[in-house]
């Protein structure tokens, strides 16, 4: 199994009262409430951990795009990704991802992630993802229109990429006389592809007919593990078998000495991020137009976004991960087994967790899951 270090960024200096006043941490909670002297230390308390997770001999580092809201300070992912770019040597860089349907020309996300292909040496992961409905509100974009200005955003990057330019490119939403992007990827002949959704069926048989890695937030593992399978079927349909490793499971990961200190110590964070910060009305996750309603009806059944949570639903649930070394190795072995992924994409820091904190488990996972996991599958590698 890889282990990448996913840090969603959050404003860990919100005031948790003032959102629950407020109702939500997205679009409308008032930017009155972001001190930029805390947000610029937090900014360089997050990039330092992730530095610190090449360190610890994670496989990557996993950043993303939100708009207007305490959740997650990264509307511009790839200022961070390039900043990581130079002092990262080894490891590989993700953003999942960026969201193609809410900008007008697509070519700037095909410009953006060829360059920190270069700036890696292909090193980097580029994620395409659809963003939550809070993203359209926030950008004054039409969710109505979100699958097909996602699929034909994409369409136009991947020719982009592919393609000698320069070209036209006529679609319905974007009509670009020129196609001639510089410079071209890295990687021959483009970035992995990862796509990262809460559940939408659309999205899942996309990606799988694509070929596409798969990433599943924010479920409970066994809404998962059937999220995965849903997965294999499509894949299997369109004639390209998956294996494990196209399937990742974004989850927190928390450990210490035994189970009970390591809930007491996890609970505020991980309560502050599911009960405030993912805090949103359903119609600013899923406005009307935005998914068909068998998706909706499937991720409102499977997700914690508008339900109270306490660490110990969220632990029970498989949403998480909490607990003393073998507890979590041995859950998260269960999991694996359950759900079939090679790929963890673990937040060590989540809520209002203090970055001395978020060190101290990044370094207790690196020490107690990395070394279990690469020699299961080294293990499992030499008996095939």
């Amino acid at each position: 199994m890889k282990f990448f270090n996913f840090h969603l960024m959050p404003y860990a200096a919100a005031d948790l009262d003032a959102i629950e006043k407020h109702g939500s941490a997205w679009v409308t909670y008032s930017n009155s409430n972001y001190d930029p002297i805390k947000g610029a230390e937090l900014y360089h308390n997050y990039l330092d951990e992730l530095e610190y997770a090449e360190e610890l001999g994670f496989d990557g580092v996993v950043l993303n795009e939100h708009h207007q809201t305490a959740y997650g300070m990264m509307p511009t992912p790839g200022v961070l990704a390039g900043a990581l770019a130079r002092s990262l040597k080894k490891i590989k860089i993700a953003i999942l991802g960026r969201a193609l349907p809410l900008v007008s020309n697509p070519l700037v996300i095909a410009e953006e992630y060829a360059m920190l292909d270069n700036l890696t040496r292909g090193r980097f992961i580029a994620g395409f993802v659809r963003g939550i409905g809070a993203e359209y509100h926030a950008m004054g974009v039409n969710p109505g229109f979100s699958h097909e200005r996602f699929q034909e955003a994409h369409d136009l990057i991947m020719q982009a990429w592919t393609r000698p330019g320069p070209f036209e490119f006529v679609g319905k939403h974007y009509h670009m006389r020129y196609v001639n992007p510089w410079p071209r990827p890295y990687q021959d002949p483009h970035p992995p592809i990862w796509v990262p959704s809460q559940g939408s069926a659309d999205t899942i048989k996309w990606a799988a007919r694509m070929g596409y890695t798969y990433c599943q937030t924010l479920s409970p593992i066994a809404v998962v593990a059937g999220f995965f399978q849903m997965y294999r079927d499509a894949a299997e349909a369109a004639g390209r078998p998956a294996s494990n490793d196209q399937l990742a499971w974004s989850n927190s990961i928390y450990i210490a000495e035994t189970d009970e200190k390591a809930l007491k110590e996890a609970k505020p964070h991980l309560e502050a991020l599911t009960n405030r910060f993912l805090k949103m009305p359903i119609e600013m996750l899923l406005p009307p137009g935005y998914t068909s309603v068998e998706s909706m009806k499937r991720i409102r059944a499977a997700k914690v976004v508008g339900k109270v949570q306490t660490a110990e639903d969220l632990v029970k649930s498989g949403v998480v991960l909490v607990g003393s070394p073998n507890t979590v190795r041995e859950k998260l072995e269960e999991y694996q087994e359950l759900a079939g992924f090679n790929t963890s994409l673990t937040k060590t820091q989540f809520g209002t967790m203090p970055t001395s904190q978020a060190r101290t488990n990044a370094a207790a996972i690196a020490e107690e899951l990395l070394p279990y996991f690469r020699a299961k599958a080294a293990t499992k590698a030499a008996a095939e």
